[in-house]
Parts: structure tokens; sequence; C-alpha cells
């Protein structure tokens, strides 16, 4: 270092800003992932109680006056088709008191959280009979992963893989064609690399290997597709949006770690029309439920896996077109040598 040359140091001014846009972006980053869980309650939770009307009645009401906003009640006639809505996810779980003594019927593998609230709600079933109600599980989580953590932790490298193809494939990879069959690569290979971590690994997810693959080579392009165009349409600000999308407002809102009926208000609907609530709601229908109710979260992420191709498409056409006006004004410009 020359000593003759004076060294430059920042004014205080910008360490000060720098300082107060750091704790403006922690805290951001706090309440996007701390307040859903802190604030999570049960509230219109889909759940079937199966008997004849004389039998339910009572049931309901005393659902509703325990807590009026957290249930939303589907009356069917009897087990069979309280199981049937069960399996199909339909509903979370149901009250059986169509043969006299009062069952509970449940699925962990749908949300573990939602599981434990109706077994609190057979044992005050219980209370109100000479026996105590039966809890039956229709869709168990693995035993090798009872408590469902793989599959929830498994939510965040979903986004995070999405995102790290983004950002590889703009850094070392030139064309709109190659980025895209390069993220479309990936998404496969991830997929199939992911599931198989989970499923073999881990023993966190059940039903087909492959249609759980599936869902997740899809869950990774939605994101990477999604990244990629908006960082090609605007840059670094697109990257930007889309880490704010996907890791602030998806992954928070995607009631993976509990269910989207248990944020607040309407934000677990909301997360389920972005990535991560669409991958989480699809790989557990893939995995547990024999791939019933997954048309929504298909068309969800198809529609960002489109619309981000879409968006790559564009802007590497406009990129085209700035290439071959400047290649036109200096063939203009240029002097003719004769």
């Amino acid at each position: 270092m020359n000593p003759d040359q004076p060294t430059y140091r920042s004014p205080w001014a910008q360490v000060a800003a720098v300082v107060a846009m750091l704790t403006v972006l922690i805290s951001l980053v706090l309440t996007a992932f701390a307040w859903p869980a802190a604030k999570s309650t049960v509230h219109d939770v889909p759940i079937a109680v199966a008997g004849p009307a004389a039998a339910t009645q009572p049931v309901i009401a005393a659902l509703q006056q325990r807590d009026a906003d957290a249930f939303d009640i589907t009356q069917v006639a009897d087990t069979a088709a309280a199981e049937t809505a069960v399996r199909e996810r339909e509903v979370y779980g149901a009250i059986d008191v169509s043969t006299g003594t009062p069952s509970v019927l449940i699925a962990s593998a749908a949300s573990p959280a939602i599981a434990q609230t109706l077994q609190a709600v057979a044992g005050g079933l219980g209370q109100q009979q000479t026996a105590a109600a039966q809890v039956r599980d229709l869709a168990p989580l693995p035993a090798d992963d009872p408590r469902g953590a793989g599959l929830s932790a498994g939510s965040l490298p979903l986004v995070l893989g999405g995102m790290l193809a983004a950002v590889l494939l703009t850094s070392r990879i030139r064309g709109a064609a190659q980025r895209l069959v390069g993220a479309a690569a990936y998404s496969v290979t991830g997929g199939l690399a992911m599931a198989a971590i989970l499923q073999f690994g881990l023993g966190s997810l059940e039903g087909d290997y492959w249609a759980n693959a599936g869902a997740i080579a899809l869950a990774v392009a939605a994101t990477s597709f999604t990244i990629l165009g908006l960082e090609a349409l605007l840059g670094t600000a697109g990257f930007a949006i889309g880490a704010v999308l996907m890791m602030l407002l998806g992954n928070p809102l995607s009631g993976m770690t509990s269910a989207p009926e248990m944020l607040p208000g309407i934000s677990g609907q909301i997360g389920q029309f972005l990535p991560p609530g669409a991958a989480g709601h699809l790989l557990r229908s893939t995995a547990f439920f024999d791939s019933h109710d997954v048309t929504q979260p298909v068309l969800v992420l198809t529609v960002w896996l489109v619309v981000g191709a879409a968006l790559v498409t564009v802007a590497g056409l406009r990129s085209q077109r700035r290439r071959t006006s400047s290649a036109a004004e200096s063939t203009v410009a240029s002097p003719v040598t004769v």
C-alpha cells in the first residue's frame, strides 16, 4: 500500500444507512417466519361427522359451542363415506357416531397438528359417553419418521434448490433455450435425488417413488423457472423479487409444518397459490393419499413454470432484437471501402 495515497473511508452516514437497512431486513425476515407460527390457530378445518341426523346434531352442536370457527363440518351418512372423505383429502378427519360408540378418524400424514387436535376432541367425546372414543389413523406417518420431521424440513430445500438453480444457470449459462433446458434437466435429476433421500434414506415418504419424484421435480421447476424469468426480465431486482416470493412469503405460508387452515386469516389459502405451498400439498398427496386431490397444486405449479418460461423467452427475444439492431446500426455507420 502506498503511504502517500489517501485512504478512502465510507462516510458515517452511509454506515448508519446500511445498519438501518439491515435492521429492517432482519425484522422482515423474522416477521415472515415467526408470525405464522406464533399466530397459528385451528380455524375452518374441514372435517366430517358421520351418522344419522339424530346422532350427529348433538356432536355438531357441541363442536360449535366449543369453538364456532374451528371446524368446517360436513355431514356424511356412514363410516364408509367418512373414510372415503379422509382418504381422498376432502377432510382432515371425521367423527363417526353411526354405530353408537363414537370413533374419530384422523390422517396424521395430512397434518400431525390437526390430528392431535382431533385426538383431543376424541378425549372430550369419551368423557360424554360411557365408552372411550376410539381413534383410527387412516393415513399414518411412516414408522421411520412418525412426527413427519423430514417432510416438513424438506420444504426449505425445495425452495433453495430452485433458487440455486436460477443463480448458477444465470451466471454460468448463456442463451434462453440453454437456461430453460438446464433448469428442466436439473429439476428431473434433483427430483429423483431428493425423493430418493426422503423416501429411501430417511423413510419420510411412502407411496410410489416415481410419483413423489415427479412432484418434487415439478416444484423445483416451478421455482427455478419463475426466478430465471424474473431475473431475465428485471436483472438483480428480479432475483430479489423471486426470493421474496418463494422464501419470505411462500415458505412460511406453505403450511408444511402445520396446515394451511392453522395459519392466520387467509394467509394459508394464499400460500397454496405459491409454489412452496402447492408443492407441499402435492407431495403429501402422492406420498400418503394415492395422489388424490392433486389437481389444484399441479395447476398452480404448472402456471408458475409456464409464466417463468415465457418471461425467459420474452427477455431472450428482446435481447436478440437489441443485438440485431445494434449490428445493423454498426453496419450502416461503417464506411464502405472500395
